[in-house]
């Protein structure tokens, strides 16, 4: 059995959430579909240390503070699941889980959504299943031929299985930084970046990277001068743990290696380390197999879209991917904005 409603929403994370808040606001009648059989998309999967970039009141979601954590100035990742729960119940959302959305067609004058527990149709789709469940391993030689563990940040949860060990952790971003300061002690570590650490000073923290997000968005937007947003502050926002791991000298990092082998990493100098387990903080890239069908994806996977709209199905709103559909958008409080503009074009489309 078919249903039909004006807007399906997929991915009830951070960025479904938002865009239901202001479908609500709007009188738009909606649903939204997640894969998950609890509140809190990716945030309920990550590691035990993880810790927001920025105080609560400044992590937030439209309409609703994230009340602080009780002596955290840095929320952690069950905070913020507990406050997404909460968000949903407070605005009664319409969420539906362990749904899991297929493939979505076109079909005349809806589009199509197929599930694993039924279809729907709807006047326009916002998608937000996020990036978590597509991890990134760059192809890097002799992979393969390593005989130790390999994880993605995905599957890492705590130091417990690693304390003693000789663990490798590739990358410099921050969930790199967190991760190797969160193994400086317990394992022997051996911390791998393509290029130095760019810390940010130590005031600064994710108010200040959605400033300059919005900024950079403000100036394309503009034809101004690309401002490289984020990236001309630096790459990791020093959160506590990583500023007492740099600070106690444990975050010491090492060129990226060459190659794997069986029992480790070379480097191109022909020097070498062994290792028990290699952690891949290597980033991900866009769910949008979903979308394949529509036959909308170009250079690097993406859709190309204005705002958040796709430029070849106005139906289609893409939501929380990143600064290619909103500035800071795949942050708590970055995707707001782009959220209410993706509903205000909605409610012009269906209400047209």
């Amino acid at each position: 059995m078919t249903q039909r409603t004006d807007v399906v929403v997929i991915g009830g994370g951070q960025a479904g959430l938002a865009a239901g808040y202001h479908l609500r606001r709007l009188g738009i009648e909606f649903v939204i579909l997640d894969a998950q059989a609890a509140p809190g998309g990716a945030w309920q999967h990550t590691w035990d240390s993880l810790r927001l970039f920025s105080p609560a009141a400044y992590s937030s979601l439209p309409g609703r503070l994230m009340p602080v954590q009780p002596g955290e100035v840095y929320p952690d990742a069950q905070h913020v699941v507990s406050y997404l729960a909460d968000y949903e119940k407070r605005y009664e959302l319409p969420v539906k889980r362990e749904a899991w959305v297929d493939a979505v067609h076109r079909d005349g004058a809806f589009l199509r959504i197929d599930t694993d527990c039924g279809d729907w149709q709807a006047r326009a789709v916002v998608s937000a299943t996020g990036t978590w469940t597509r991890p990134f391993l760059p192809a890097v030689p002799g992979r393969r031929t390593f005989a130790g563990r390999q994880l993605h940040t995905v599957q890492y949860r705590n130091s417990d299985d690693f304390a003693g060990q000789r663990v490798i952790v590739v990358g410099g971003g921050n969930s790199g930084a967190q991760i190797a300061a969160d193994l400086a002690a317990p394992a022997d570590l051996t911390w791998v970046t393509r290029r130095p650490p760019r810390y940010l000073p130590d005031e600064i923290d994710g108010r200040a990277l959605f400033d300059a997000a919005t900024a950079r968005r403000q100036a394309l937007d503009a034809g101004r001068t690309d401002t490289v947003g984020v990236a001309s502050l630096g790459d990791i926002v020093t959160v506590p743990p990583v500023r007492a791991a740099r600070d106690a000298g444990l975050l010491t990092a090492t060129p990226m290696f060459s190659r794997l082998t069986k029992q480790g990493v070379t480097w191109a100098d022909g020097t070498s380390a062994q290792a028990d387990a290699i952690i891949w903080c290597t980033g991900f890239r866009p769910d949008l197999a979903h979308f394949t069908s529509l036959r909308l994806r170009g250079t690097h996977g993406r859709i190309a879209t204005i705002g958040t709209r796709a430029v070849d199905e106005p139906r289609l709103h893409l939501l929380g991917y990143g600064d290619w559909t909103g500035p800071a958008a795949a942050t708590l409080i970055g995707v707001g904005r782009p959220a209410r503009e993706a509903a205000r074009e909605i409610a012009e489309l269906i209400r047209a």
